[in-house]
Order: structure tokens, then sequence, then C-alpha cells
């Protein structure tokens, strides 16, 4: 009718921040699991279908990095597999690596789904019972509400507008202004279509590419 296409609020890397230093400060299961989430689904660059769908035994530990092997995904339908690399970041607190030996050491889980749903907490009551990780996984459409009550909890503006695809969204338009190149960004977030990624990478640089 007329009407823009509405996308998802970029998650920027000064908004990541904002969210690891709130979710940094819980010792909760919840806070862990979900920082975990949400920096591997950003410097992954997954889709929540992917994140989803990712298993311990999908993931191997290598001394430069991570590599996180994808069986199946949007755009592979034939099921031929695919894998996302993340080199190591040190101590970085917006490494995802460490985020994930942490949620994994405090979930107390090495085999099954990595982003486990949780029980829910009971407070202010005698018999005080703290949330357990349960043997299910967490399904696609729960990330993006996880990733909106994330950007609320951090003071996000506007966290009606961030979903799952933010962080997605949120690295092709990062890792372009620091500088990769378009064959880089496009290969590791197994994007098919290069016109897709000048969409995200352009409506990032708007604002700095502007002739004002």
């Amino acid at each position: 009718h007329g009407q823009p296409k509405i996308q998802s609020q970029a998650m920027r890397l000064e908004d990541l921040d904002k969210i690891i230093e709130k979710l940094g400060q819980d010792e909760s299961l919840l806070a862990k699991r979900n920082l975990a989430l949400i920096l591997l689904g950003f410097f992954g660059a997954f889709r929540r279908s992917e994140l989803a769908a990712i298993h311990w035994e999908d993931i191997h530990f290598e001394r430069d990095g991570l590599i996180v092997r994808l069986k199946r995904s949007k755009t592979d339908q034939t099921g031929e597999g695919s894998r996302a690399v993340i080199p190591v970041g040190g101590e970085d607190p917006r490494s995802p690596i460490l985020a994930l030996i942490e949620w994994r050491r405090a979930s107390g889980c090495y085999s099954g789904p990595v982003f486990r749903q949780l029980t829910k907490s009971t407070k202010g009551t005698k018999a005080t019972k703290a949330a357990k990780v349960r043997e299910e996984g967490i399904c696609a459409r729960q990330i993006n509400r996880i990733v909106r009550e994330v950007a609320k909890a951090a003071g996000l503006p506007n966290p009606e507008r961030y979903s799952s695809h933010s962080l997605r969204r949120g690295f092709a338009t990062e890792a372009s202004r620091l500088g990769a190149s378009m064959a880089g960004i496009q290969q590791h977030g197994r994007w098919r279509c290069t016109r897709t990624v000048v969409e995200y990478i352009e409506a990032g640089r708007q604002f700095s590419d502007s002739a004002v």
C-alpha cells in the first residue's frame, strides 16, 4: 500500500557495550545465557533459526578461535552445511568465546542445545527457587523477544525496534564501518545476495557518507 518497509534497528558496538555492562553485573543463568546468545549472534552474524539450532557438538574451540558448524540454514536448503569462524578476541568483554565458556560452566551442559529454556525463578517467598536449565532448546521466535527485553533493560532507545535480525544487520554495518571488505562481510555472514549486504552497509553509512 505504498508504505515503507520496516526494518529492524541495527545493533551498534556502543549498543553492545551497554548490554555487556548491564548483563555483566548479573550472575543469574538468564543473564549469562542471554549475553552469550547476543554476542555469538552478533559476531557470528547468525540468523535466529541458526542460533536456535546450534548444539554444543557443533562448536569447536580451537587455539586461534571458534568454529561453529551449521547443518542447515535459510540459504542451504540442501543441507550441505556451512561454518562460521570467529577469531580469539583475548580478554575483550565483547568476546563471544568467553561468554560461551562462562554460559557452559554456569549451565553445566556440554551436549545438546546450546541455548536452552530456563525454568522460572520465584522471589519474595520463603522458599525462593532459583531458575534451572531445561533440556529443551529455545525456539527461533523466542530470540526476537529476548533481544528486545535485553535492549530495554540496557536502556537502548526504541527497544521495540530491535530483533534477532538487529544482530546480523549490525555486524554488517559495523564491520563495514571499521574497514572490512564487502567480500569478507558477505562470506562471514553467509549471504548469497550481494545486494542485501550493500543495503545494510549503505543504511549504516548514510550519515558518514553524506555529501553534507
